[in-house]
């Protein structure tokens, strides 16, 4: 893997690897995931769960932990379901939507409570999704691929409509 600087408009978004896993704590990569809305990623431990059916996490955000653990880094071990290059998703607000492929996601959470300490800490050291990564639902149903673009459509630039009755 080459580190290459993240893009803040996101024009070189791009899906590193899709994981998945039927218990929690670390994923494996899978190459594809099948979306659904209502449920997340089919067959991941974590589908169905609501605001947070799907998670993001980005290898920038591996690249800069590796330095603080002697854990080998790979795409899913923090437990995310996609890892992506050349997007901040720090930066990303909740509303924002993502259209990978054919599937779109909303964000609707940043961060997460983890419990003291989490399988994934457990096994790293410490979890970064806490304060890196963010949530999604699946607004329609489809599958993503390694590799697949991601196009960030933030939530100021879709048209909204208002309820004018009195």
């Amino acid at each position: 893997m080459h580190p290459i600087k993240s893009d803040p408009n996101a024009k070189n978004a791009v899906v590193v690897s899709v994981n998945t896993s039927p218990e929690r704590g670390p994923k494996r990569a899978i190459g594809r995931i099948d979306m659904k809305p209502g449920v997340g990623v089919v067959g991941d431990a974590h589908s169905g769960s609501g605001d947070k059916e799907v998670s993001l996490l980005a290898a920038e955000s591996h690249e800069r932990f590796q330095p603080r653990t002697s854990v080998s880094l790979r795409p899913g071990i923090f437990g995310e379901n996609i890892t992506t290059r050349g997007i901040q998703l720090t930066g990303v607000r909740i509303g924002d939507r993502l259209r990978i492929d054919d599937v779109e996601l909303e964000i609707t959470r940043k961060g997460k409570k983890c419990p003291a300490p989490c399988a994934i800490s457990r096994h790293v050291g410490e979890c970064i999704m806490p304060k890196e990564c963010v949530f999604a639902r699946v607004l329609n149903e489809g599958s993503i691929h390694d590799g697949d673009p991601i196009q960030v459509e933030p939530m100021t630039s879709r048209p909204f409509a208002m309820n004018n009755e009195s």
